[in-house]
């Protein structure tokens, strides 16, 4: 049996209320600033491998909201135990590093979506990187709070990131038992 179907266009307006407080796009995480002066102020301070404890330490605590939706893939953590063999031996290949990161992030790219797995994602690669250059422990650090952002609901980011601000800038101070404040 066949039916002939026959639309009659009319037209209809229809207005969205944009609540900013529930729109998460609206408050966006801005990387650089989330920058905690009390660890920026530390970061010159401190020792090379101590800050790559660090990164891999902020780096796994987010790690596991990639893990769960992408089991299989092992990118990210390839890339944090490519930075504890480093850590171990104090030797690594540029080749190596870079390539772990490399992947990471490219582990993060295949995510698509903005979301805590991607921004965990993108914490392993900056933790790995940090064999190479301590700075980047910093970056690996952001990406974790970025991660809690995106984990959070609405009402709870802005507390969820603090409290992890805070945890991260102890954990340095607690890393770091020479540092003379």
């Amino acid at each position: 049996m066949f039916r002939k179907f026959t639309f009659i266009k009319s037209w209809i307006t229809l207005i969205l209320k944009r609540e900013p407080e529930h729109d998460m796009k609206l408050h966006a995480f801005v990387l650089t600033e989330n920058r905690d002066p009390r660890i920026m102020g530390l970061i010159g301070k401190i020792d090379h491998k101590t800050l790559a404890v660090w990164a891999i330490d902020c780096a796994e605590r987010v790690l596991p909201w990639f893990e769960q939706q992408y089991p299989e893939d092992h990118r990210p953590r390839n890339a944090i135990k490519t930075l504890r063999e480093w850590i171990a031996t104090g030797k690594f290949r540029m080749a190596v590093i870079r390539k772990a990161s490399l992947d990471s992030h490219a582990a993060a790219r295949d995510v698509g979506e903005d979301n805590a797995a991607r921004s965990a994602a993108r914490a392993a690669g900056q933790a790995v990187a940090t064999a190479h250059v301590a700075d980047h422990a910093v970056g690996s650090a952001i990406y974790a709070l970025q991660a809690v952002f995106r984990n959070a609901g609405p009402a709870e980011a802005e507390a969820a990131v603090a409290a992890e601000k805070e945890w991260q800038y102890r954990h340095l101070l607690e890393l770091d038992k020479t540092h003379d404040l």
